[in-house]
């Protein structure tokens, strides 16, 4: 044989050896690899999902930050009554006398209790088959942050000495905004329907309502068939709104300079 017929069978078989020997060696070293990622994935984890979801549970998540919320609220009236504890042992007389006039400012800054006669407003989102079957822009189907502050801003008008959305007592500070499917109060997401209740004379409370114009749209709304937006008023005889116990603190844009 002449030496070129040796080159091609020696030049076929020594790179297939070359590939397998590749494999193997490539191989475990892949497994290895993937589970010591597997091992980091489920220490980092701590048993949870690294990469959760859409929260499709509303009910859930609300009620979880609700939940933090409370425990970070009883915990600022606990530093609040340590605060105010240690103030009241201070023996200063110009300090005494910044205490009193705080004193008389707590009643109309809502940080007393209120209970009295008065108006309770329920909003509610549509039904849910009226929302499934539907041919109009959902918008008009749930309740807003804009309908809630009207009928805040109603009763307030109406001279209300208190107003409470959820129960949480309005104050000047609070701020009520839509957080996806919840509407935001304080900090806390709370999920529909909205109860909205309001210490005062109830007459006037009443005449304040039916008069505003954004409210009448909207009792309008709930009364179409195809829209039926909950809207829901009842005269209370007695009515307790709790003294507003959040942060105090105000925060506030600066102007550049």
């Amino acid at each position: 044989m002449t030496p070129g017929s040796h080159a091609s069978p020696d030049n076929g078989t020594s790179r297939p050896r070359r590939r397998w020997g590749l494999w193997r060696l490539g191989t475990p070293l892949v497994v290895l690899l993937c589970g010591a990622l597997f091992v980091v994935s489920a220490h980092n984890s701590q048993g949870t999902d690294l990469r959760p979801g859409r929260y499709t549970d509303l009910a859930s998540l609300v009620s979880n930050e609700a939940r933090d919320y409370q425990a970070l609220q009883q915990r600022v009236k606990d530093l609040n009554a340590d605060v105010a504890t240690l103030t009241e042992s201070v023996n200063d007389t110009e300090v005494q006398r910044y205490q009193r006039r705080i004193q008389k400012l707590e009643d109309p800054a809502g940080l007393v209790p209120r209970t009295g006669p008065g108006v309770t407003v329920t909003l509610s989102d549509a039904p849910e088959e009226v929302i499934n079957n539907t041919t109009r822009d959902l918008n008009y189907l749930v309740v807003h942050q804009q309908d809630i502050q009207a009928v805040v801003n109603a009763m307030w008008k109406a001279g209300a000495t208190a107003v409470t959305v959820q129960g949480q007592r309005v104050v000047t500070t609070t701020g009520i905004k839509c957080e996806g499917n919840a509407v935001q109060l304080q900090g806390v997401p709370y999920s529909q329907p909205y109860v909205i209740s309001a210490v005062g004379d109830q007459a006037t409370l009443l005449s304040a309502i039916e008069d505003d114009r954004y409210l009448q749209v909207y009792r309008e709304q709930a009364a179409d068939p195809t829209i039926s937006v909950g809207w829901d008023l009842q005269l209370e005889d007695s009515i307790t709104a709790p003294a507003y116990d959040g942060l105090l603190d105000l925060n506030y844009a600066k102007p550049l300079r």
